[in-house]
């Protein structure tokens, strides 16, 4: 059983997204477990203080080191710990491959203006990015790690075929797919889909899969590239 352990100052944010369809059926399957640890509940002083303004100045509010290395020590297991912060490095498919290998994943949400710095080097917290971009927290980026993480593993999707033919593996971005009707507002169907023909349907895809990367991801193209010649 894969055990995902999320740190949190807002735990009412989960299950969310994960309690729906496939995602719920694994759990209740037991193919993961969602253990979620409320950050506020080992606050050290009587006012149940969580941040405090930054050393140096600056706008907003730090989660305070003291809090979160308590929560994290009274709760930690011997799964790595991630911290979701626009710092970090990308997450992609490479990143949520390893995750999916390991028993469990724990994820520490950041709020405010982040965590203090010193907890992530004191517990040797790997930081991780979704995207060039920032939330107002860790939550939803939660959502989305586990989300990438969880459909890789065994039993959780349907049809796991599938995933070997996904956008970003081997460096390619997935080709255009289609579905009845057959013709639709005068837009039909590539003929080759419905030729019959596997081998060049296979063509066909790999082409396609090909010049849409070179035009929207020269980045992986150039590994692709690397990868294939």
């Amino acid at each position: 059983m894969f055990a995902a352990k999320i740190f949190t100052l807002y735990p009412e944010f989960f299950p969310g997204l994960l309690d729906i369809g496939m995602y719920r059926r694994a759990r209740e399957k037991k193919i993961w477990s969602l253990d979620v640890v409320n950050i506020r509940d080992f606050a050290i002083d009587k006012h149940g203080s969580v941040d405090d303004k930054p050393f140096g100045g600056g706008s907003g509010m730090l989660m305070r080191p003291d809090v979160v290395n308590n929560c994290i020590e009274k709760n930690q297991n011997d799964n790595p710990i991630i911290y979701l912060s626009p710092k970090g490095d990308k997450l992609d498919t490479s990143l949520v491959k390893q995750f999916a290998q390991q028993a469990g994943i724990n994820i520490l949400c950041g709020h405010f203006e982040g965590v203090d710095q010193r907890v992530i080097e004191k517990n040797n917290i790997q930081e991780i990015s979704i995207g060039d971009y920032v939330l107002s927290g860790g939550e939803s980026a939660a959502i989305v790690v586990l989300d990438a993480i969880l459909r890789t593993l065994p039993g959780v999707l349907g049809a796991e075929k599938s995933l070997d033919e996904e956008t970003f593996n081997n460096n390619l971005l997935e080709y255009p797919q289609y579905t009845q009707p057959r013709n639709w507002e005068g837009i039909t169907v590539p003929d080759v889909l419905l030729s019959g023909n596997h081998a060049e349907i296979k063509d066909w895809r790999l082409e396609q899969s090909r010049s849409i990367t070179q035009r929207r991801r020269p980045d992986l193209w150039d590994k692709y590239n690397k990868k294939n010649n």
